[in-house]
């Protein structure tokens, strides 16, 4: 924690800050490694500071010895109490995060700092870059939220039958990742069936699977704190000549990108490698999002790995590679590794199988 906090105190320093208050829950992990749900963090040049209220003072004071415990009494009046103490003409927020609520009731108690209160500025991506890079630690426990993934895809993909329902696949995936060590999942599970495939972010339903068709799984297990994210497209018994069409053409684009990419290039030049192979299919337009995103404390974080991306991917950097092609009546493919940069080319962290029919 203590080079985070170098970081981010040359971040600040360059933003021509004196201090940053800290309001995103996941940017207070990642910098103070406190877990709560509640708290603030304010870091000056000087000071590093964690403000939360009675419920998680023990266990502030167990996850941030770096940090001065400061317990909060009320919603945002510990503000002008802390600015009191510490030397600041111009203090950060994160504008991403602070609702314009929140916001107004910050500034009206930094206005009652005397004689003369900070100016209260918005900031943008002062701690998410720092996070695009993981340490060995984050390293490791992305590697077991894929592992938690990769096997409870594994257990259930095998035990799908005809007739079995979105919403029980969805259950059973879910729980079999919490059975196995998960924390919580990372996010909704995806189970999209037949036509049901053509709507990347489908909502398990209770439709019934059918023999042939194709079924996307989107997955991801949630360990420490750290997140994984994998789709798989099955089918139960013969695959229709279509899905094997589009099956192959997704999973050699896939593939590509991985063989491929390296750290020369940016994520926009990534997402270039898997699009150009699905346009010259001719499926172009039926490929509507990026090729991947970044994942860590959050399942979607930086870097952006999408058309006109400008992040470097640079060693340590971990991200999903994920192709897709979603035809409105059919169906969708969709495969999706979580990869990291090592050495200047891709690993994938994945190892389950991508056959079309698991059983």
């Amino acid at each position: 924690m203590i080079e985070r906090i170098t970081q981010l105190r040359e971040k600040i320093s360059s933003a021509g800050l004196d201090g940053l208050i800290i309001s995103n829950p996941d940017n207070r992990r990642y910098i103070s490694g406190f877990t709560g749900s509640a708290g603030y963090l304010l870091i000056t040049l000087d000071e590093t500071i964690l403000a939360t209220d009675f419920r998680y003072i023990e266990q502030s004071t167990q996850q941030a010895p770096n940090f001065e415990i400061y317990r909060i009494s009320g919603a945002v009046n510990w503000i002008s109490d802390l600015l009191n103490r510490v030397s600041i003409s111009k203090l950060g927020f994160e504008a991403a995060d602070l609702s314009v609520n929140l916001h107004a009731s910050m500034l009206d108690e930094i206005v009652k700092v005397k004689p003369q209160h900070p100016d209260f500025i918005p900031t943008t991506d002062l701690i998410e870059p720092l996070r695009m890079v993981k340490d060995s630690e984050e390293i490791a426990l992305v590697s077991k939220a894929v592992d938690l993934a990769d096997d409870a895809f594994l257990e259930v993909s095998k035990k799908i039958q005809i007739g079995h329902s979105e919403l029980s696949i969805a259950w059973e995936i879910e729980k079999t990742m919490k059975e196995m060590g998960a924390d919580s999942i990372s996010f909704d599970t995806i189970v999209a069936s037949g036509p049901n495939g053509a709507k990347p972010h489908h909502r398990p339903s209770e439709r019934k699977i059918q023999s042939g068709e194709p079924i996307v799984i989107d997955m991801g297990a949630k360990f420490q704190g750290y997140c994984s994210d994998m789709t798989r497209t099955i089918c139960i018994g013969e695959p229709e000549p279509k899905l094997k069409e589009i099956y192959d053409i997704v999973l050699g684009a896939q593939l590509t990108a991985i063989a491929t990419v390296n750290s020369e290039m940016t994520s926009g030049d990534a997402d270039k490698i898997s699009r150009d192979i699905i346009n010259e299919a001719g499926y172009g337009d039926l490929f509507g999002h990026s090729l991947g995103h970044g994942i860590g404390l959050e399942v979607h974080e930086n870097p952006r790995v999408g058309p006109g991306g400008n992040d470097n991917l640079v060693n340590g950097t971990i991200f999903t590679i994920e192709p897709g092609i979603y035809i409105t009546g059919w169906g969708g493919v969709r495969i999706e590794d979580t990869v990291i940069m090592e050495n200047g080319s891709v690993r994938t962290l994945n190892k389950s199988h991508k056959l079309q029919n698991p059983q």
